[in-house]
């Protein structure tokens, strides 16, 4: 079981980069950055990081091949391998589909299957070979090529997914893995865990090869309530962004969370947060004290084939950040990484 440090990187910089760096030292797997317009840029925390850091693999978790072009993304992914000597990879979606619409961008006239598959294709391309001449629906390129080459032979491209079912089954047929946000209930983990097989398995791969990983809004604490009382926040504002088949799929009927989603529409974000229940954050977060992490881990996680744990900490500073509220009894993000190391990886080693 792979264990990794997903940043929303708001934090103080330095302060983000000396995160890393004691995830590095404490043994996980990978540290992602979300990479949206909301956040300090990601791409130039992991390259600072990557001086800073030994063992750590280093990616965006998401990027967008809507709003950064996939030549760009394969040429800055080169560049990180090259400056981490071979640690970057790279989660790759359509992006936040509710930042797109902030952009004005028309994401729903269909196609979206097939531009992740031909934006795998153009940085498998440019990544492998360093040039590329292709004629797509979405992408054209005529002798175009780059300096920038990566360290490994095969740098890791995965998808990123939430909805499914076809994202999940193009992740099984093309890349080197799928992780999916925002799922935390038995149901939601099968369902995606099930299509990605089906594609491998469509495609002659081997679905055991790819990375299946888990991306959690998570806060750990040995005060119980406490942790849950801090992820509640955040889960607020993730449930707008949830589509209304995967809420379904934690046993959650989708009009009862109607006026959270009101509430965020007019701007009212204290409302929001107070009627995200603690009953709402337990199902839609992973969270609470070291041994409920191990007993969730085990019942919901692993038996659904995920190997792979990326947990996002809501600490503190993040609560104050978000929504300006004040939580005690929980540890800033190096505490929780430290917990989680010292009183949940064990249970999985």
């Amino acid at each position: 079981m792979r264990f990794s440090y997903a940043s929303l990187p708001d934090h103080p910089v330095t302060q983000i980069v000396d995160t890393i760096a004691l995830a590095d030292e404490l043994g996980f797997y990978g540290a992602y950055m979300a990479d949206e317009t909301y956040h300090k840029d990601g791409w130039l925390i992991a390259s600072v990081a990557a001086t800073r850091t030994q063992r750590i693999r280093l990616s965006p978790c998401v990027t967008h091949v809507i709003l950064k072009e996939p030549t760009i993304l394969a040429h800055t992914i080169a560049t990180l391998d090259e400056l981490s000597d071979g640690r970057a990879e790279a989660v790759y979606s359509i992006g936040n589909i509710a930042m797109l619409d902030q952009y004005h961008v028309d994401w729903k006239t269909g196609g979206q299957i097939n531009r992740l598959r031909e934006a795998h294709h153009v940085m498998r391309t440019l990544l492998d070979d360093g040039k590329i001449d292709f004629a797509g629906d979405f992408y054209k390129y005529t002798g175009l090529f780059t300096s920038a080459r990566p360290v490994q032979e095969h740098v890791p491209l995965k998808i990123g997914a939430m909805r499914g079912p076809k994202s999940f089954e193009l992740a099984g047929e093309i890349s080197d893995g799928m992780h999916q946000a925002l799922a935390y209930s038995l149901e939601a983990m099968e369902y995606a865990s099930r299509h990605v097989r089906a594609g491998a398995e469509g495609a002659g791969r081997n679905p055991k090869e790819l990375d299946l990983g888990a991306w959690m809004v998570t806060s750990i604490a040995e005060d119980s309530r406490a942790a849950k009382e801090a992820a509640r926040v955040v889960v607020a504002f993730y449930i707008p962004a949830m589509p209304r088949e995967q809420i379904e799929r934690h046993g959650i009927d989708p009009e009862s969370l109607q006026p959270i989603m009101d509430a965020f529409n007019i701007g009212d974000v204290g409302r929001a947060i107070e009627l995200t229940t603690l009953e709402l954050t337990e199902k839609l977060s992973l969270s609470g004290s070291p041994d409920e992490w191990v007993q969730r881990i085990r019942e919901q996680v692993i038996p659904c084939g995920f190997d792979h744990l990326i947990a996002a900490p809501i600490d503190p500073y993040l609560v104050d950040a978000w929504s300006g509220l004040t939580v005690e009894n929980v540890p800033d993000q190096q505490g929780q990484l430290r917990l989680i190391h010292e009183r949940v990886m064990p249970a999985f080693a």
